[in-house]
């Protein structure tokens, strides 16, 4: 069973999923993780943690980017569980909890060696952006709208 916790940035278990998603970046793009460690440095208020059971297998957060638009930011599920609909269950709570806040645009940057990655936000809505990041050609960059539920009245 899959649970959602919202949390912080320096949640124990963000922070070793986070240190996992270093470790994975660092291979795909032959750095050190450490380059990818420097990401972290800055505090999450608003992460979310995966758990399947008892054991935390994803993570993401979000963080205000421009007016009316936030940022999905450090995105990652346990390889174990990858194709399972857990990464759609951490994105769709990330994009809820954005929603909630009345933000109406997501954006998000993953790269060229991510081809999961950008396959998977093409295919829950997301499109292609001009690079808003600085310093790599490698970067995708992209968003989304997000429709707010409107609620209606009915005349009684």
């Amino acid at each position: 069973m899959l649970k959602l916790f919202r949390t912080d940035s320096e949640h124990r278990d963000y922070e070793k999923l986070t240190d996992l998603l270093n470790e994975d970046l660092a291979g795909r793009y032959k750095v050190e993780p450490s380059l990818f460690a420097k990401i972290n440095e800055k505090r999450l208020s608003w992460a979310v943690v995966l758990y399947h059971g008892e054991v935390a297998i994803g993570c993401g957060a979000i963080r205000p980017f421009e007016e009316n638009s936030v940022e999905i930011k450090r995105v990652y599920i346990h390889p174990d569980h990858r194709g399972s609909g857990a990464a759609y269950q951490l994105l769709a709570e990330l994009e809820n909890w954005a929603k909630e806040m009345s933000y109406s645009r997501i954006v998000l940057e993953t790269g060229t060696g991510q081809p999961e990655a950008i396959k998977f936000y093409k295919k829950h809505g997301y499109t292609s952006i001009p690079n808003y990041c600085e310093g790599t050609s490698a970067s995708r960059c992209f968003e989304k709208m997000l429709k707010h539920d409107q609620k209606q009245c009915v005349a009684g």
